[in-house]
């Protein structure tokens, strides 16, 4: 697969809702990242991340987590009683994306002054 590197598409709540309904899994894998990024309200851009996590494709899960990273970017918010068993259930789990997940949780905690499995991200400890 040829990638390309273009900006993020800002979607409105319609495109959102039929995205989620019957969107092609190039527009599931693609939407975290651009609600993250674009949306103006960080709770709906939270909340869709989360369950966009439960999605069974691996791609979109660890999209969903980097996704919350940049609502913890761009809105400077997250509910960390919400987000933080979601992170760590996804360094557990997401062994095919790990550093993907790594690199959103080390964002997380950059950008919203968290202290989440800080062993997990030391790279010397993958090694």
């Amino acid at each position: 697969m040829k990638r390309i590197y273009k900006p993020l598409p800002i979607l409105s709540e319609n495109e959102i809702k039929r995205i989620m309904s019957d969107g092609s899994i190039e527009e599931l894998i693609i939407l975290p990242l651009s609600i993250g990024e674009n949306y103006p309200k960080w709770k709906f851009a939270q909340d869709l991340c989360v369950k966009l996590y439960e999605y069974p494709d691996p791609r979109v899960k660890a999209n969903a987590i980097l996704g919350l990273s940049y609502v913890a970017r761009t809105k400077g918010k997250l509910e960390k009683h919400i987000i933080k068993p979601i992170l760590l259930k996804a360094l557990r789990e997401e062994k095919e994306y790990e550093w993907r997940i790594i690199d959103a949780l080390e964002d997380i905690n950059l950008f919203m002054g968290w202290n989440i499995s800080k062993k997990a991200c030391s790279r010397e400890e993958l090694e």
